[in-house]
């Protein structure tokens, strides 16, 4: 099996394509969306599948598997118990986690080298043995090397990270997964997710000024909230959408993860062509040339968007402004000429420490043009930077080609710290060396997730998202109270100058992009020889042991672990972070498991009363005792649970120490299907109120468990320490598949199973 996106591949997804969409359509009746066409194309069974949207619970067959380094390692822990000899589908691992931001890439990447090399060589000899592509630290990161190696219109990839839909600005549709919804791709099982709803995204006009495609994610967050996208698909369309570039159009999917999204995805146009042809892959813009049909909406759509979108917003590119969002939440938007208020009414810290440009959501080629474009200016009008400036290209394609021409040196000149090109700061990985214990500041970046602590592990860094060259200007200004429309800044001379907004850029280098081969591992041809390095003195890596099946009664007098207050995201639950150095070995990192989640009795964070000693201890060491006491346990949450990363170890590490239901408010949708995947039971209250009925020192019952069913509820009785008792429901959303899972204690127990009965 080939591991590269090649013409007969691609030309076989059109076909089969093709091929489902005629069943769909006799049995609909109706014209379909874009995302319909991708989602429906890829069907298990076009025939008898439930095609009720917002219900439906689809069985789908992806075309690739993508894993960065972090998740890799427990999805392929998981995919070597199935007892597999390859992943059933292309599939990559990619190393762009583990690298520390500190003092620069040659550096960083040395050190990370070092410190991870077992892991590394982990991963390496696993993707060698079981058929894997690997991308070695340093090459880039996953999102852009999948994007200018993998992505092609209107393919279906899932990957271990939830900003896989970066790929849907080239037509893709992409989803972020956990770990085990990869192993059941890998080992040739369907993929299932709730039909998502659609969210239909007009845009008009162009964008001009100061406004760059980042502005429209961000725009649309502040209208949809974190939430407002979960188990929906944002399909963008209008005239606006064909004036964005391919990789405009990447930005703007990729953080489409905020809005909790399924995914979002862009008609295939002419940039898009434009980029697979600069991306030498030619052969596969014909294709897509000569299957548009297939990529873009049928034409009633977009006549007649109302009768095919269950929301629609419109964007005028035109009229766009420049936003930051933040802080602690990517949907707080700031339009910059509303900044200076908004510092002043919300007491935000005004000085600026730190300008961070870059990421998987913002590294093209096109991105750091306009952002040196800035930093040019800044160099001819006696400018300095005022907050440190630091940049990390998306992969060493970027890297190559903007130290070719030029881009890389201005920068430099203009003091910026070059890092690895890999996650870095964005996923927590940044050793600030400028802040001492956690002092009040704020930072300018062009990432993605700004919660607290998520970038350099102070709660009170306040982070603020925008695009490249709007955190240049706010770097260049050193103030979060300005506004780089109208507001001079004063040079090393003590003169006003202004900045004037950048140039257009083009996403594509004229003479081409510089093209690195040097990152890349292909699997051996003699597989079977090699062997999978795990180290059983390790501390960073070990291998899993299944987790038990239940045993076919109700849980009875479960004790409550904590009730998580406001925001809890995968972050809260699992933080990253210097925690990253152990996400293959699921009992070191347990003890990370929901320190960041605020206790709603006290307010404080890692600190919870042990039931059965009446003492306070830390969130993993209460659960430990739990479960050195046979005792099951639960978590109770509020909206949203779960919000933010992929990582299944959210899930893991709860289900490792001993939790049984967590049970909330609303879910995030990642995580709510990792908990299934898990054998644990992600339980809604009824009545959201309930939620106010759980007490410190709470028992649970939860019954019904012997008739359980998809669609009816859970009965949950609450036993208050004074004696009382509250009875309620619950609801879930398992099917008869993953009510299977719980029963034989995780989805992954159950593929073994099928391996033993065949």
């Amino acid at each position: 099996m080939a591991i590269e996106t090649t013409p007969q591949m691609v030309k076989n997804v059109y076909d089969k394509s093709r091929s489902r969409l005629d069943v769909v359509r006799k049995r609909l009746g109706r014209p379909l969306t874009l995302a319909e066409k991708v989602v429906f194309g890829h069907l298990a069974d076009p025939q008898n599948q439930d095609l009720e949207r917002g219900e439906a619970t689809l069985a789908l067959n992806p075309d690739r598997v993508a894993m960065q380094d972090a998740t890799a390692q427990m999805a392929i822990l998981q995919f070597m118990q199935a007892g597999r000899d390859e992943a059933a589908v292309p599939s990559t691992v990619h190393c762009d986690h583990l690298l520390l931001g500190r003092k620069g890439a040659e550096f960083d990447k040395a050190h990370a080298l070092d410190q991870n090399r077992e892991v590394y060589d982990f991963l390496s000899s696993a993707a060698a043995r079981y058929n894997l592509g690997f991308w070695r630290p340093g090459s880039g990161i996953i999102h852009q090397i999948v994007l200018e190696n993998y992505a092609f219109p209107g393919g279906l990839i899932i990957g271990t990270d939830s900003h896989t839909p970066n790929a849907g600005g080239l037509g893709m549709v992409a989803c972020g997964v956990g770990g085990a919804d990869a192993v059941d791709v890998m080992v040739g099982m369907n993929w299932e997710v709730k039909d998502p709803k659609l969210i239909g995204v007009k845009l008009t006009g162009a964008l001009n000024g100061w406004a760059a495609p980042k502005d429209v994610i961000l725009k649309l967050l502040g209208i949809l909230t974190v939430k407002g996208g979960t188990n929906a698909i944002v399909e963008y369309f209008g005239p606006g959408a064909a004036a964005l570039s391919c990789t405009g159009k990447a930005t703007i999917t990729n953080m489409g993860a905020e809005l909790g999204a399924t995914t979002s995805i862009f008609p295939y146009d002419g940039h898009m062509a434009e980029y697979l042809k600069a991306t030498a892959r030619a052969d596969l813009a014909d294709l897509a040339d000569a299957n548009t049909d297939l990529l873009t909406a049928d034409p009633e759509v977009a006549e007649n968007p109302a009768d095919f979108y269950d929301q629609i917003v419109e964007i005028d590119l035109s009229t766009l402004e420049p936003h930051l969002v933040g802080p602690h939440s990517p949907d707080i938007a700031h339009p910059v000429g509303r900044m200076a208020a908004d510092c002043q009414r919300e007491g935000y810290p005004k000085e600026l420490t730190a300008a961070l440009i870059g990421s998987c959501t913002n590294s093209s080629y096109e991105d750091i043009c306009r952002a040196t474009d800035v930093a040019e200016q800044a160099l001819a009008k006696g400018l300095k930077m005022k907050a440190q400036l630091w940049v990390s290209p998306g992969s060493d394609n970027i890297y190559e080609t903007i130290k070719r021409d030029g881009q890389l040196a201005i920068l430099e000149e203009l003091g910026a710290t070059v890092l690895t090109n890999a996650c870095g700061p964005c996923i927590g990985q940044w050793q600030r060396d400028d802040m001492k214990g956690d002092e009040r500041n704020s930072i300018v970046t062009s990432f993605n997730r700004n919660f607290k602590k998520r970038a350099d592990g102070n709660p009170n860094t306040h982070a603020f998202i925008g695009s490249p060259e709007t955190v240049m200007a706010y770097g260049l200004s050193g103030r979060l109270d300005w506004n780089p429309m109208t507001d001079p800044i004063v040079n090393e001379n003590g003169e006003e100058v202004m900045l004037e907004a950048p140039a257009a850029a083009d996403q594509i280098p004229g003479d081409g992009f510089v093209r690195p081969e040097g990152g890349y591992q292909s699997p051996p041809t003699d597989r079977a020889q090699v062997s999978v390095a795990v180290n059983s003195n390790s501390e960073r890596l070990a291998l899993l042991e299944p987790f038990s099946t239940w045993d076919g009664n109700d849980y009875l007098g479960l004790p409550l672990l904590i009730k998580a207050l406001g925001k809890c995201t995968t972050d809260h639950i699992s933080m990253a972070g210097p925690w990253l150095k152990f996400r293959g070995h699921l009992d070191n990192i347990s003890n990370n498991m929901l320190i960041g989640a605020v206790n709603a009795f006290t307010e404080e964070t890692n600190s919870v009363k042990n039931i059965e000693t009446a003492q306070y201890g830390e969130v993993p060491a209460t659960a430990r005792d739990y479960k050195a006491r046979g005792l099951r346990w639960v978590v109770i949450g509020d909206e949203n649970y779960g919000e933010g990363s992929s990582r299944e170890h959210a899930a893991m590490e709860p289900r490792h120490l001993g939790c049984a239901v967590v049970i909330v408010r609303s879910f995030a949708r990642i995580h709510e299907t990792n908990l299934k995947k898990q054998g644990i039971l992600p339980l809604t209250f009824a009545a959201p109120s309930d939620y106010d009925k759980v007490r410190e020192g709470d028992r649970f019952d939860i019954t019904g468990l012997a008739d359980f069913a998809p669609g009816r509820q859970l009965q949950v009785a609450l036993h208050h320490a004074d004696g009382s008792i509250d009875n309620f429901s619950v609801n879930h959303t398992l099917t008869e598949e993953q009510i299977s899972w719980f029963q034989a204690g995780s989805a992954l127990n159950k593929i073994k199973e099928g391996s033993a009965s065949t």
